[in-house]
């Protein structure tokens, strides 16, 4: 069975999924944007659960490009992943490590079983990375990691704020087909 590629037009915090990914900075301890969004709603859990990872394995940061996952606290969901997207730059190609935020994350979720993953449209606020071109990365790197792993995760689902990054989405899953 193919996995779904939906759109959504809302607020991440308010998906109903197994995993929600969370376009985190590296301290893992909470930020703007999406990140604070994400704790604020989802409560102290997730900052605890958090904190215990930067005493272990995540002692200096979980680095740009990866994914790790806590407890969803509060919100409608059994998992945050968590993932650092990188700062858009003009003179340094890092579309990269912008596809393996969503690698990661997808691979993340199929270990922990899940089988409903939400996103947000990772490095476009506080990195500035231009939105048709993020949407563009997203959408080939979950085509592509669905394409290799078919097996746990059934539905992708990009949660857009506005209406400038669903109709960007929508036209990157328009020209990947």
């Amino acid at each position: 069975m193919t996995a779904r590629v939906t759109l959504v037009r809302g607020d991440l915090t308010e998906q109903h999924a197994d995993a929600l990914v969370n376009a985190a900075n590296s301290s893992l301890l909470g930020g703007g944007g999406v990140d604070g969004a994400l704790h604020r709603r989802g409560g102290p859990e997730i900052l605890a659960d958090c904190r215990r990872l930067r005493a272990g394995p995540y002692g200096k940061g979980l680095p740009t490009g990866q994914a790790v996952a806590t407890t969803a606290g509060k919100l409608a969901a059994a998992h945050v992943i968590h993932t650092v997207g990188p700062v858009w730059s003009a003179t340094d190609d890092r579309s990269a490590l912008l596809a393996s935020c969503y690698r990661e994350s997808l691979r993340t979720a199929a270990a922990l079983g899940a089988r409903t993953v939400a996103f947000p449209a990772i490095s476009t606020g506080a990195y500035r990375w231009p939105m048709a071109d993020a949407a563009r990365i997203a959408v080939r790197a979950v085509r592509d990691a669905l394409a290799a792993d078919p097996g746990t995760v059934r539905e992708v689902r990009f949660v857009l704020f506005d209406e400038t990054a669903y109709r960007a989405f929508e036209d990157a899953l328009a020209a990947e087909g």
